[in-house]
């Protein structure tokens, strides 16, 4: 599978908001306001007529503790997969992994990986190499971490030695359903957020 970086998908997950007639307005709210403010947003992006309350009337049943095959079959039921809004296939191997496809984000791809006790949800941002100013960037990223509710940044060794930016959110593997896709919707929106908060730092896409 080739890597592409977070602004590829940017670029798509624009476009794609412009082709449904939305348009970007930027507000300013409290830190701790941020998952809120997520859940409003989605909200909107509907006509009012069909706005639904942000509040759940009721949690998805789940088993005790998920594992690969499970998860990935309690997904594909749910409304966001079913919808055709976002794909998942079950990747076999030693340590069964997850590989999910977020249409609304022009196709952007999170990986989910479970282990023991917890669930990792995690998106490629970009390679370390597309970075101007590496030090810069990572002191930036610290002290900006306050604006990606649930997620965190790392880097990752890739094969051949070359790092990479990832994006990263991680629950129990006992969580409910809903905190599973709340959780990955999270995570695909902060992947854009991330890349239009640090496009500064990035080196220009030819």
């Amino acid at each position: 599978m080739e890597n592409k970086s977070s602004a590829h998908y940017q670029r798509l997950f624009r476009q794609r908001l412009r082709d449904q007639g939305l348009v970007k307005k930027e507000v300013w709210i409290l830190p701790e306001n941020a998952q809120a403010l997520l859940a409003v947003e989605r909200k909107l992006r509907q006509p009012f007529e069909g706005l639904a309350p942000v509040e759940k009337d009721g949690e998805m049943s789940m088993p005790q503790i998920w594992n690969a095959r499970s998860l990935c079959q309690a997904l594909l039921a749910t409304e966001l997969f079913s919808s055709g809004e976002a794909s998942v296939e079950l990747l076999e191997g030693a340590e069964p992994s997850l590989h999910v496809t977020m249409r609304e984000y022009g196709d952007l791809p999170l990986f989910i990986a479970l282990s023991g006790e917890q669930i990792l949800v995690e998106a490629l941002l970009w390679p370390q190499s597309e970075v101007t100013d590496v030090q810069a960037f990572n002191e930036e990223v610290l002290l900006s971490r306050q604006l990606f509710p649930l997620s965190s940044i790392g880097l990752e060794t890739g094969l051949g030695g070359e790092r990479f930016y990832m994006m990263f959110g991680a629950l129990s593997a006992t969580s409910i359903l809903s905190n599973v896709i709340y959780e990955i919707e999270t995570l695909a929106s902060n992947v854009i957020r991330a890349t239009e908060a640090y496009e500064g730092y990035l080196k220009a896409q030819a």
